[in-house]
C-alpha cells in the first residue's frame, strides 16, 4: 500500500513517515502543496494525509485540483490538520475527505490505525 504524506513541520513528517514505513506502507512525501499534487498524481497512492497549512498551495487547493483529475477525483484523502475551523471543515467535506483529524487530538499510532481502517487492512 502506498501512501503519500503531505506536511510542511518536518520533525512530523519524519515521524509519521517512520510510522507508516513500520506498519509496511511505501511512503512518498511533500514539504508543499504543489509538490504534494505532483507526487499525487505521479504516484497515486492509496491514501493522501494532507495538511492545510502549506507552502506554495494550500492543502484545499490542493485537494480542488486533485479533484479535478481522472484519478484525483476519487483519491482518498484524511485531512491532519491543527485547524479546527469550522468553515475549512465544510470546504474539506465538500472536497470530499474521508477525515478531518486536529493534530493535537490524535496520537500518532491512532492515525496508522485510522489509514488501515480505511483502507480495509
Amino acid at each position: 500500500m502506498k501512501i503519500l504524506i503531505v506536511e510542511d513541520e518536518l520533525p512530523l513528517l519524519e515521524i509519521l513517515s517512520d510510522k507508516f514505513l513500520e506498519a509496511n506502507f511505501e511512503v512518498f512525501r511533500a514539504e508543499d502543496g504543489e509538490a504534494g499534487l505532483e507526487e499525487a498524481l505521479k504516484n497515486h497512492p492509496d491514501m493522501i494525509l494532507l495538511d492545510i497549512l502549506l507552502p506554495k498551495m494550500d492543502g484545499l487547493e490542493m485537494l480542488g485540483k486533485l479533484r479535478d483529475d481522472d484519478w484525483g477525483k476519487n483519491a482518498q484523502v484524511i485531512l491532519l490538520t491543527n485547524l479546527s475551523d469550522s468553515e475549512k471543515v465544510a470546504e474539506a467535506t465538500k472536497l470530499g475527505t474521508y477525515d478531518y483529524l486536529v493534530k493535537s487530538d490524535w496520537k500518532l499510532d491512532d492515525v496508522v490505525k485510522k489509514v488501515n481502517e480505511k483502507l480495509g487492512r
